[in-house]
């Protein structure tokens, strides 16, 4: 008899709400829009 795979994570009971989901891409994605455009700002002096 083989073990059976165990996972380490366990599968989440019910399916992400549409606001949880929101909540979660503005999480990432406010951070990461700063940073490119501070990344772009930056750049352009380079070319100046």
């Amino acid at each position: 008899m083989s073990p059976q795979p165990t996972s380490s994570t366990p599968a989440p009971n019910e399916p992400a709400t549409g606001g949880s989901v929101v909540l979660a891409w503005l999480f990432v994605g406010i951070p990461l829009a700063w940073g490119v455009s501070q990344t772009f700002i930056k750049a352009l002096a380079l070319f100046k």
